[in-house]
């Protein structure tokens, strides 16, 4: 897992300052022991910062978490929130778990990124050139749904967003745009359409109809045309806990930072004189600073319960963050494998609700384990954006159907075992809610805030975007201190092709050709 970073990867460099902390050294809260929580406490703990982590739930990890659970055989397993792919180009996440691994051995690399649709059509990216432009052109090239003349039909001008994606201009642009608009806008053909881009924005837990374009145009930078690391993906070879969050959890202790999981903060009281006072377990702690890395209704609930906390602006804006729909995941112990050539890893298209298929032995060692010992299989089903108003049960159901059509095999396997998950704390990205999100600096130098739906101004999405909003807030304090922070790197911020940037001013001096003009157009209409 040590492969060469980009050669146009972009560092971040930060401000110079002393090494450490010194004299006096500074307190910090850090609110939530997800992966920006855990990024902060490392990147101040680092810096000789005293760092007390809270986390409302038992296990460290957040949305990456994982817990033990005892199966109808009497196997202790670990049952976590789903599938997550750790793509080559997270390489502020990466950064954060080389902190135990150097090498990263805690990872396994899937050979592909399958695709299916239901109407029969396959995509996969082994065989597509990682480094753009060649990677689009590989792409039709090698792809059954998007071929040459579904390349000429498209509408150049009005797809030239996508050429010289430039963060954080692209939402200026594309911000106002549904993810839907704008595909219909420069005719992208429907197959593809189902076959690959619904899939990728349906990883932000969103229906097409719902995201913003730009959240979709950067996705398409990150993941294709602005990064030369390819859509091949690793996966943790063991459960999350083993194989993340246990060993960062020691290093950090190590470095004198106090873990306190299933400790729930009841409210964060700002102190005149500067600095905060955390409640928690009934006590309230003083100190100079605090992160809050908590999800959308975790720190919604929490400014809530402190009024005293950031100003009028700020709450109101953390009063109007949204969460994407409901989402399941569905584990499934069966008592016999799956056909041997299937892959560990498959996103589907038009299968009902079923976003994807883990066959987790495939790379898992307690799986793996599990299956050898049993001569079972362990399959995992994915359904984002779920209907709110759907019948959990009756969605339940839908999606063990459709496993069996994607895989029949499984029709005749007497199920050992099922956990179904059901939860509703992602962040939404809807149309036109960029300019509205949080930032990771406040009205208060002492209060930061971090986690996926923070805005950074920077390409990264998902996973990345937590680990990178929480190195973010621990330079942003350390820089008070004035201490040094962490060094970052995020894929190029601009279209990284020549010939594609030149195609995409074009498009920039044609204004009446732009998908935002079209749709206001379309609308007035």
């Amino acid at each position: 897992m040590t492969a060469p970073r980009d050669r146009r990867a972009c560092v971040l460099a930060t401000p110079g300052g002393r090494d450490r902390c010194t004299g006096d050294v500074p307190r910090v809260a850090v609110v939530g022991g997800g992966v920006a929580g855990l990024a902060a406490a490392t990147g101040l703990a680092e810096r000789g910062a005293e760092v007390t982590v809270y986390e409302r739930e038992p296990v460290l990890g957040g949305r990456v978490a994982g817990w033990p659970v005892t199966l109808a055989d009497g196997s202790r397993v670990t049952m976590s929130r789903g599938f997550h792919a750790f793509f080559r180009q997270y390489y502020n996440l990466r950064g954060l778990l080389r902190r135990v691994d150097g090498g990263l051995g805690m990872l396994a690399g899937l050979p592909d990124y399958p695709v299916r649709h239901s109407g029969g059509m396959r995509d996969g990216f082994a065989r597509v050139p990682r480094t753009p432009p060649w990677s689009a052109l590989g792409f039709v090239a090698l792809s059954p749904s998007f071929g040459w003349r579904d390349l000429a039909r498209m509408d150049p001008l009005a797809a030239s967003p996508l050429l010289d994606v430039r963060v954080p201009e692209v939402y200026d642009r594309l911000d106002a745009t549904g993810a839907r608009d704008f595909l219909d806008s420069i005719r992208f053909p429907a197959a593809a359409r189902h076959l690959a881009f619904e899939v990728f924005s349906r990883s932000f837990f969103a229906d097409p109809g719902e995201l913003s374009a730009a959240e979709l145009a950067l996705m398409f930078h990150i993941y294709f045309l602005g990064s030369a690391e390819g859509l091949l993906f690793d996966v943790p070879a063991e459960p999350f806990p083993q194989a993340l969050w246990d060993p960062l959890a020691a290093y950090l202790e190590r470095r004198g930072v106090r873990l306190r999981p299933g400790t729930p903060v009841e409210q964060v009281r700002p102190r005149p004189g500067g600095g905060v006072v955390v409640h928690a377990d009934g006590t309230g702690d003083h100190h100079d600073a605090v992160v809050l890395a908590l999800d959308v209704e975790g720190l919604r609930g929490l400014v809530e319960r402190s009024p005293g906390l950031g100003d009028e602006d700020w709450r109101a804006r953390v009063g109007r963050l949204r969460t994407a729909p409901p989402f399941l995941v569905t584990r499934l112990w069966l008592d016999r494998p799956v056909r041997a050539d299937r892959p560990g890893f498959l996103g589907t298209g038009g299968y009902g609700s079923l976003d994807n298929v883990s066959v987790l032995e495939r790379w898992e060692g307690e799986a793996a384990r599990w299956s050898a010992r049993t001569g079972g299989s362990v399959v995992e089903l994915h359904a984002y954006a779920v209907d709110p108003r759907a019948d959990p049960k009756i969605e339940q159901e839908r999606l063990l159907a459709q496993l069996h059509h994607v895989y029949p095999e499984t029709r005749d396997a007497r199920i050992i075992d099922v956990r179904h998950l059901w939860r509703r704390d992602c962040p939404l990205f809807a149309t036109g809610s960029y300019r509205d999100r949080l930032t990771v600096q406040t009205s208060d130098p002492a209060v930061t805030v971090a986690g996926d739906h923070v805005r950074t101004g920077l390409p990264v999405a998902l996973m990345e975007r937590a680990a990178t909003s929480g190195f973010l807030a621990s330079n942003a304090l350390l820089a008070r201190w004035g201490v040094r922070g962490q060094t970052l790197w995020t894929v190029p911020r601009r279209g990284r092709s020549g010939l594609l940037r030149a195609v995409a001013a074009l498009g920039r001096r044609q204004p009446g050709k732009r998908p935002e003009a079209r749709n206001a157009q379309r609308r007035s209409a």
